[in-house]
């Protein structure tokens, strides 16, 4: 069997505010098992905490935030969306291919008119 080509990515996920902490890292250690499960690393995790959602999803307002940097052969994101979207525990996520894995993550200022 020919080795698949693994893809960076950089994946940002919005846990349940209302899980407690245990159950907040085992819903993050799922996210990660299913990465490492298809044959992928995870590379960089950023935690960024509780957060005040932009809009309400499913009648929540906050969320727990993480970022996380992670390689895994392309044909395996499809079967990863799918455990996503079966996951009670997560509101919501987003896979965008990445180029490198920074090492803090830094954000600019919005420009006010």
């Amino acid at each position: 069997m020919a080795k698949q080509k693994k893809q960076l990515y950089e994946g940002m996920y919005i846990l349940s505010a209302t899980l407690s902490d245990d159950a907040r890292q085992k819903a993050l250690e799922k996210i990660m098992s299913g990465i490492v499960d298809r044959g992928g690393e995870v590379l960089k995790i950023f935690e960024q905490g509780r957060r005040k959602m932009a809009y309400e999803i499913n009648g929540r307002r906050e969320g727990y935030y993480y970022v996380l940097y992670f390689s895994v052969p392309t044909p395996c994101m499809a079967d990863m969306w799918k455990d996503y979207h079966l996951n009670e525990d997560l509101i919501r996520f987003l896979t965008l291919r990445a180029e490198s894995v920074p090492e803090k993550l830094e954000y600019k200022q919005l420009i006010q008119e």
